[in-house]
């Protein structure tokens, strides 16, 4: 299989690509040329003058187009969030499994495995929220389940290293003692739900911790010019990555701006959504929990916000025309800069010879027109 895209602006990273075409042969980018140089026998999609993009990567995701991975735990939800996803423009994404009891968290860890065995490039891999978070701090996680990390445990979780890509664990949980050996397993370890102090924090970053769980939410912030909390660590630590959401409920976008301005390219977009994502759904259950859709937000009973229901092309959206990020920058926040806080730069979140041809088209509209996945074009709709 070998085919060009042609007629479309180029977003590749690094550079903004007027007049050329990208070559896919197989799964992976084969060249980046003048269309005029094409041969003329090669095949061709034209994307009708559309932006192109490495596909958005999206580091938090609990569910979207009707179902969450909680409440089934299974490679079929996996394979229906995949499907919604393509409909945003988001071709690779962190399943996010939230606090539950350790037999749930074993299942989640055994199904990611199965399906990394058959789906490549596309789920990278499990992102366990909890349970080693902060009480204060839970959001609509089950206070019940909420614990430090034992040792039978712990072995587990390095076991499976290879599958987990992500924890996110409360600074001031007995479970950041253990920082150090899950990042030289592999994971990385970010610092969310959290009440800790901004020494608490700083601390677990000096261990390993390297991101930071949905800036300014579910986190102690900053209080006055005395205490900063893990917010204040997050935004004056130069190299730690921390996602963010732009929905303008979650964050608003006046915090969106400051916070790019001081964190730069280590943070990065994502939707932390839920359920309703991608569906017309307007009630679900998250952990035993009914969650209601409400004036576009997803809460409890009680009010709590409990997760998001955005899109990774409408936080794009809102990213330039809300926040005045521009368009080349906040492309970057949606793959680049996500794809080197995981790790997976080397293959994903750029255009360039070499590397897997997982990519979004989006017109003016910010409306998706097509994606690639592992060199597989298709047009949406």
């Amino acid at each position: 299989m070998k085919y060009a895209l042609t007629n479309c602006v180029i977003y590749t990273a690094y550079d903004v690509l007027y007049g050329y075409a990208l070559v896919i042969e197989q799964d992976k980018i084969a060249s980046i040329v003048r269309q005029e140089n094409l041969p003329g026998d090669l095949k061709r999609v034209d994307l009708g003058g559309a932006n192109l993009t490495a596909g958005f990567i999206d580091l938090q995701l609990n569910g979207c187009g009707g179902v969450m991975f909680n409440d089934d735990i299974s490679v079929k939800t996996l394979e229906i969030m995949q499907a919604a996803n393509l409909k945003s423009g988001t071709t690779s994404f962190l399943p996010t499994f939230i606090t539950a009891p350790d037999e749930g968290i074993k299942s989640a860890v055994n199904i990611m495995r199965q399906y990394l065995a058959i789906h490549q490039n596309q789920a990278l891999g499990l992102h366990l929220e909890g349970p080693y978070i902060s009480l204060a701090k839970k959001g609509t996680h089950n206070p019940d389940y909420i614990r430090p990390l034992d040792k039978e445990m712990k072995a587990f979780l390095l076991d499976n290293a290879d599958v987990i890509t992500k924890i996110t664990l409360a600074a001031e949980n007995p479970a950041s003692q253990d920082i150090p050996e899950l990042v030289s397993s592999g994971i990385v370890v970010s610092v969310g739900h959290s009440n800790a102090s901004y020494q608490e924090a700083k601390h677990a970053f000096a261990q390993g911790a390297s991101f930071a769980t949905h800036l300014h939410n579910a986190m102690s912030p900053i209080s006055s010019g005395r205490d900063m909390g893990v917010t204040g660590a997050v935004l004056e630590s130069d190299d730690i990555y921390t996602g963010i959401i732009v929905d303008g409920l979650h964050v608003t976008f006046g915090n969106v701006k400051i916070a790019k301005r001081v964190k730069g390219d280590k943070l990065c977009i994502v939707t932390d959504a839920v359920a309703p994502a991608g569906s017309d759904i307007t009630e679900f259950t998250f952990v035993g929990k009914k969650i209601y859709v409400r004036d576009g937000k997803c809460v409890d009973e009680h009010g709590v916000l409990s997760g998001a229901n955005i899109t990774m092309i409408a936080s794009l959206k809102n990213a330039v025309r809300e926040v005045n990020i521009p368009l080349d920058e906040a492309l970057r926040m949606c793959n680049y800069y996500p794809a080197k806080a995981i790790h997976v730069d080397d293959k994903l979140g750029s255009i360039s010879v070499g590397k897997i041809a997982n990519l979004t088209a989006f017109n003016a509209e910010f409306e998706v027109i097509g994606t690639a996945v592992n060199g597989q074009w298709q047009f949406a709709g």
